[in-house]
């Protein structure tokens, strides 16, 4: 089945020198573009082939794709039932056709063969090739883009099992016995992954998720294809023990895509684990966590700078070197990438923290935190974003970048006094999980991307 394109969450690659922010802080008068309504196309749910079928010839890509981001868009729990607890009580239409519209991506073999159209249908009764996500049949089914956000692919299944069609992917010379096969450029694009890894609300225009945008607008897009990383050179190139991000080596990974095939220079990898560590291990994808993990560990640096500790000031220097997006990235002002800071003196007592999780692991309100605050459109803070109308702020870390970070501490550090400060990863705000009716999620996992530690 050659490669699925990774749904990207964090994909990572170079580093440079700069300050900047990933975008300043976004006017309460900005003006959105609402997006142009493209046709959608509709399918009978019998033209897709299970990705089981896939996998009697592609087993060991059929191996990576299982139990990862994709594989789980549909099952994921965190995402179900938060969108299905936004959704509730909303009464503006703008806001509930936005909040119903998030099957679009996560189950996209559903929604355009009829079933589930909205959030809020019975997904119980999601046929079961649907619930498989993001998959094979649908990927590799992919000809063109008709819009950068949305999920704006325009796919060509075939008809069955019995009648498979062509399959797109990126080798010009692929004989399958199952199925016809036609080399496709756009499988080595970021375009593939910018239709679902940019989301605009669909009645107001705001820009919900900037992944392909913020790649586009990096370095990573060079106009010199020898210098050019597409989202699929990192994500794709990852496998256990090799993050594959700009920080790290990014090899080749050699092989063939099925057990009969040619052996080539490079297959692409579909693990697809983005920076989830909560939703693979709950799956049974142990492996994939620690791949999501050591991705974390590989997109950011932290330096602390004591020079001004005279003057009640330290300096905590964030620098995203791999990462081809902002840090964070997807859907950030979900996610949460933040600061922890504990300054000691010799004896060990505790001056000054920020960051630090409270006993029912929630993130004070002071913590320096990198994210995005949508507005209602009167400057006031939303937390759903089906009713985002604006940005009132956007302090996230651009590719190859660095952002200083300024604390103001309350007393001046006596000498050996001990610094300790780490940047921080979790994929929700436990206080919007302890919202959610029934079986409590989380915590969810908190991962350590950078540490530094110095003495006064």
């Amino acid at each position: 089945m050659m490669d699925i394109i990774k749904k990207i969450i964090f994909p990572f690659c170079l580093l440079a020198a700069g300050i900047s922010l990933c975008v300043t802080a976004v006017s309460a008068t900005q003006k959105n573009t609402v997006p142009v309504v493209q046709p959608e196309q509709t399918f009978q749910i019998d033209q897709f082939i299970s990705p089981d079928t896939c996998g009697d010839c592609h087993a060991q890509i059929y191996e990576q794709w299982e139990n990862s981001m994709h594989h789980l868009s549909h099952k994921d729990p965190v995402y179900s039932r938060v969108s299905q607890f936004l959704r509730k009580g909303l009464t503006d239409a703008g806001e509930i056709e936005e909040a119903e519209s998030c099957v679009k991506c996560h189950t996209p073999v559903g929604y355009v063969t009829g079933f589930p159209k909205k959030v809020s249908d019975d997904l119980s009764k999601t046929p079961e090739i649907a619930t498989r996500g993001i998959q094979c049949d649908y990927c590799h089914s992919a000809e063109s883009v008709r819009q950068i956000h949305n999920n704006g692919l325009v796919i060509r299944p075939g008809q069955g099992e019995d009648d498979p069609g062509v399959k797109y992917g990126p080798f010009d010379d692929s004989e399958p016995d199952f199925h016809e096969a036609q080399y496709s450029q756009l499988h080595t694009d970021s375009k593939i992954c910018g239709t679902c890894h940019n989301v605009k609300h669909v009645a107001f225009g705001t820009d919900l998720e900037t992944t392909y945008t913020e790649w586009e607008n990096s370095a990573y897009n060079s106009p010199d294809p020898e210098k050019k990383i597409a989202c699929q050179g990192c994500h794709m190139y990852q496998r256990p023990g090799i993050p594959a991000t700009g920080s790290t080596p990014r090899p080749e990974n050699p092989g063939s895509a099925t057990d009969y095939s040619v052996e080539r220079p490079h297959i692409f990898t579909h693990y697809f684990v983005g920076a989830n560590t909560f939703v693979p291990a709950g799956f049974g994808g142990k492996l994939k966590a620690t791949m999501a993990e050591e991705r974390l560990k590989n997109a950011a640096t932290v330096s602390v700078d004591t020079s001004k500790t005279g003057q009640k000031k330290l300096e905590i220097t964030i620098a995203n070197v791999g990462a081809g997006h902002c840090i964070p990235t997807g859907l950030t002002d979900f996610r949460q990438v933040w600061l922890e800071i504990i300054v000691q003196d010799r004896g060990g007592k505790t001056i000054y923290q920020s960051g630090v999780l409270d006993d029912n692991h929630i993130l004070p309100d002071t913590a320096v935190i990198f994210n995005t605050v949508f507005g209602d459109g009167k400057g006031n803070k939303v937390i759903n974003i089906a009713k985002a109308r604006q940005i009132l702020k956007d302090n996230r870390i651009k590719p190859n970048q660095r952002v200083i970070q300024t604390i103001d501490l309350p007393i001046v550090p006596e000498k050996d006094s001990r610094v300790s400060v780490r940047l921080l990863y979790r994929g929700a705000p436990q206080y919007i999980l302890n919202l959610l009716p029934g079986e409590k999620i989380g915590p969810l996992p908190v991962v350590e991307m950078a540490k530094a530690q110095v003495k006064i």
